[in-house]
């Protein structure tokens, strides 16, 4: 229990950290501690993320968790003056916990307020002779801390195998398919721009040539929230997209019944259901096979042990301007950008291996991965390779559950703040 007034306030930044390490997190602290806010009040404060949809506070207005959210525009401000753009309170008790971003910004925040440091390390942890605690994802994380430093270290595991997991009441069916009911398809093109101008037309290609073999098959794609229904069709359109055009994707059309939900009809009478819910965990959790690009969506869906292919597209050199880091700035650079991009990509498409978080923690090839210059109909032949042997996706959703690891690090990393926040013992 909450013994007295407390705040805890999280640092975050992108939409991959507010949906996979900030949204669990939250509901722990809650089912921990309750809904008083008078004790246990909960404040998000996001910084500049070069991933950023300019949709990350309306994502997580969603977690009815949080008691105040300020966006990364007013960031810069409180970093360095200390004041929020609401000029928000601070109680004397509290912590800072840091769920993504830079790592000093917890430390630069927490020692001015006076609160305990608590940070979340998924790659590395730094700055350990000022934080209280940190979380980290794997031992070997935790054994390369300075010896002085390491009882300050704990391993909570993946705050990304929580995601998905603790919104379901049932184990995800395995892949076996049952002959009653017609094969369900995610299809998760992304939530960016760059994305979405070849994912869309692509997946709608694939969903064309796939549902020519097996006219039976059910598709959706999972509206991200930082989307409206429109604005993820218009990349279905040459007119609004260029690249459906050049791909090409298949003529297709936005339909809005008044009841049900809206879809997509392409030219050959597929049609691929446009659902807004946010998460989408339960639906997600029912395909047979989802199609995805890269991203935090390969972990959530690893963690539900749903099957899936990786698509990463390189079709476009200019696509690959939403890289991060160093090499994102350098291929935004005028004139300099796009002949940086044909190279970096050659260079890339060669040396890149696991790319998809299951691949990533097995250390292996357990879902397919299709990286290069993409058509529809090499996609929808891997991916119907594993339709007519459905003992290959029972078999992709057995591995898949064996790697992702246990959950609880949300949990974990709870009962560290409630160590800070703990008096010692006289």
């Amino acid at each position: 229990m909450i013994e007295q007034p407390t705040d805890i306030l999280i640092l975050s930044n992108g939409p991959g950290e507010i949906a996979t390490w900030v949204r669990p997190v939250v509901r722990e602290l809650r089912r921990r501690w309750g809904n008083d806010r008078q004790q246990l009040r909960l404040s998000l404060v996001l910084s500049p993320c070069s991933n950023a949809s300019g949709q990350e506070v309306a994502i997580a207005q969603r977690y009815p968790e949080l008691d105040r959210i300020q966006g990364a525009d007013q960031f810069f401000p409180f970093l360095l003056g200390g004041k929020t753009a609401e000029g928000w309170d601070w109680r004397k008790r509290g912590v800072v916990l840091f769920l993504g971003g830079d790592q000093v910004f917890p430390v630069v925040i927490g020692k001015r307020l006076g609160y305990k440091i608590v940070i979340y390390g998924e790659w590395m942890a730094n700055w350990p002779r000022w934080v209280d605690r940190f979380g980290v994802m794997s031992a070997a994380l935790r054994d390369q801390a300075p010896a002085q430093y390491r009882q300050k270290y704990r391993v909570v595991g993946d705050l990304m195998l929580e995601t998905g997991l603790s919104d379901r009441s049932e184990p995800t069916p395995t892949a076996t398919h049952p002959p009653d009911r017609p094969w369900r398809i995610g299809l998760l093109p992304g939530s960016k721009s760059f994305k979405l101008g070849v994912g869309v037309p692509l997946l709608l290609g694939v969903a064309d040539r796939l549902r020519s073999t097996l006219p039976t098959l059910q598709f959706f794609i999972p509206v991200a929230p930082t989307l409206t229904i429109a604005a993820l069709a218009r990349f279905a359109q040459p007119e609004h997209n260029p690249y459906a055009a050049k791909l090409p994707g298949p003529p297709t059309t936005l339909l809005q019944p008044q009841t049900g939900l809206p879809y997509l009809q392409t030219q050959q009478g597929t049609i691929v259901e446009l659902d807004p819910t946010f998460p989408a965990y339960d639906r997600l959790g029912q395909c047979d096979l989802c199609i995805t690009t890269i991203g935090a969506n390969t972990a959530e869906l690893g963690a539900m042990g749903v099957p899936m292919v990786v698509v990463i597209p390189t079709n476009y050199p200019e696509i690959m301007k939403a890289w991060d880091g160093i090499p994102g700035l350098i291929a935004n650079l005028p004139g300099l950008g796009t002949a940086f991009v044909r190279l970096y990509n050659r260079w890339m498409t060669k040396r890149l291996g696991l790319l998809a978080w299951p691949n990533l923690w097995a250390g292996e090839m357990i879902v397919p991965e299709l990286l290069g210059h993409l058509t529809a109909e090499q996609v929808a032949a891997t991916a119907l390779g594993y339709l007519q042997e459905p003992e290959r996706l029972g078999a992709m959703a057995d591995r898949l559950r064996q790697v992702r690891g246990e959950p609880g690090a949300a949990q974990k990393l709870v009962d560290l703040i409630a160590e800070v926040l703990t008096p010692p013992v006289p």
